[in-house]
């Protein structure tokens, strides 16, 4: 199925140090006809029966941004218990609706351990449909702790990681869904790599597609049809950049980003750059309001900041912090 998408009108190539998806598969891609597709093991059915219920965060529409990086107070958007997060989103504006949303994201590999897992992503959201995708370390999903590459779905009470179920077509036959990114890790202050992500409502039918890399290959869609008739069967109303953690209640919280509070500095914090939204007809826009928020600022930090790359400047969500250890 051929998506009707129009080409991303933004300058969104990653760094050199960059590297592609398709390069980390092993296999270096599936025969043609075929798509790659997680073989599920006794083992993966084990712990999936663990994965804590999804986050459920809770948004207040009459809530407006008047600046570009405003804090929300606790009592208006708390995350679930367990989940801490440290994002920047979409100013509230019941008027406005999206198509879709991206992001580049610089990749790193925060320590986790037991039923911890920390990751970022890009989250789109309407009522209580949700689709994000970005990396995650995970012992839980993955049974190791590389960062991998995930997308998750939720509508109304059903949700779903990456192919364990199949709400998601994949068309794309070399980029797996749960790909290791394996040595290619940002390491604090050298070589940063990144992705590129992005998500994308089709403008004829309403499937949701999803887009990686420079080139924004099409890797595949969620249909229209699984979502609810208030929610993403419609276009979305919020879209979130940033950090999640996740701990169950009693354990400490494990590090998210580059597992440091961010001090403005690209090379030493993690980051989502060159932020955007689509709008109804699929023009892209880049993103300069956001309304930031974080569960424990003695955790983690969440900013919202144009920093400058040579000669030119751009909006950054720098998040991260180290967890509990913050606290010892």
């Amino acid at each position: 199925m051929k998506p009707n998408l129009l080409r991303i009108n933004q300058n969104s190539s990653a760094s050199t140090s960059s590297k592609s998806l398709t390069q980390l598969s092993e296999d270096g891609g599936c025969p043609s006809g075929t798509v790659p597709i997680k073989r599920i093991t006794k083992d993966d059915l084990i712990r999936h029966r663990r994965i804590p219920p999804p986050e459920n965060v809770p948004f207040d529409d009459q809530f407006v941004a008047g600046n570009n990086n405003i804090s929300e107070p606790n009592e208006r958007y708390m995350s679930s218990q367990g989940y801490k997060v440290a994002t920047a989103r979409t100013p509230s504006n019941p008027s406005i609706r999206f198509g879709g949303g991206g992001m580049i994201t610089s990749v790193y590999n925060p320590h986790v351990k037991g039923q911890q897992h920390s990751a970022c992503r890009l989250k789109i959201q309407s009522e209580s449909d949700i689709i994000q995708v970005g990396w995650r370390v995970d012992p839980i999903l993955y049974g190791d702790i590389k960062t991998r590459l995930f997308i998750h779905f939720q509508a109304g009470e059903v949700h779903c990681f990456n192919t364990l179920c199949p709400c998601f077509i994949q068309v794309d036959s070399e980029i797996p869904l749960d790909v290791s990114y394996e040595d290619h890790i940002s390491q604090r202050g050298g070589t940063i790599w990144e992705d590129t992500m992005y998500i994308e409502r089709d403008l004829v039918n309403g499937n949701w597609w999803l887009l990686l890399e420079n080139d924004y290959t099409e890797v595949g869609f969620w249909p229209r049809k699984i979502f609810t008739r208030t929610g993403l069967a419609d276009f979305t109303k919020s879209i979130n950049w940033g950090g999640v953690a996740y701990s169950p209640t009693d354990v400490a919280e494990p590090p998210m980003g580059s597992s440091f509070f961010p001090i403005e500095n690209s090379g030493y914090d993690a980051y989502c750059k060159k932020i955007a939204v689509l709008d109804v007809k699929g023009k892209t826009i880049a993103v300069d309001k956001t309304i930031t928020h974080i569960d424990n600022p003695n955790l983690y930090n969440v900013l919202f900041k144009p920093l400058w790359i040579g000669s030119k400047s751009s909006f950054y969500v720098l998040y991260g912090g180290p967890g509990d250890s913050a606290l010892v």
